[in-house]
């Protein structure tokens, strides 16, 4: 049976992965910078970070693209806890800030969840909203990417474990088989 040519936009789409593919290899090699990367860069190395960059569609504060200063943070995953104008939504707000040590805000929280270097598992409480809200709107759309690391001044707080409401990060699912295939 011959096999059917792919629609243009079934191409783009294969390509697209494929160089997703490639982007996550050298994340993994620890050769991805999102930037011009170091001196001693490969041309290979260079044409992937420019790849890396492209792939990522939407910019947003934080993205690791432009903090060259900052290395990224890997996470498990995020979310935002936030104020309500229900009062059975706005206790429970005030509950999960009381159980994270931190004081209700009017802005809300960014709960950041990752590992200490012996994979304990923490959360991070941090002001980094936009940055939050610009991550989980990239994994909705299915693009593994991990933000700079926050400034000290953006962490209220280091929690152990992951209380709370968790929307995985594309990688951490799939690690752990909830990619519903």
């Amino acid at each position: 049976m011959l096999e059917v040519e792919p629609s243009d936009q079934d191409y783009l789409r294969q390509i697209e992965l494929v160089a997703r593919e490639v982007v996550h290899a050298a994340q993994n090699e620890g050769s991805l910078t999102y930037g011009s990367g170091p001196r001693n860069a490969t041309t290979l190395q260079r044409a992937v970070n420019q790849l890396a960059c492209h792939l990522r569609r939407e910019h947003f504060a934080g993205d690791g693209c432009i903090e060259d200063d900052r290395p990224l943070q890997h996470l498990g995953g995020a979310a935002v806890i936030s104020p309500s104008d229900d009062p059975a939504a706005q206790a429970s707000y005030a509950a999960g800030c009381s159980r994270l040590g931190v004081e209700a805000r009017a802005e809300g929280w960014a709960l950041w969840y990752t590992w200490d270097d012996k994979a304990r598992a923490h959360t991070m409480v941090t002001t980094a909203l936009d940055t939050t809200r610009g991550l989980l709107k990239s994994w909705s759309r299915g693009h593994d990417l991990h933000p700079a690391q926050p400034l000290r001044a953006q962490i209220a707080a280091i929690v152990r474990g992951w209380p709370g409401p968790v929307i995985l990060s594309p990688s951490h699912a799939t690690t752990i088989g909830l990619t519903g295939r």
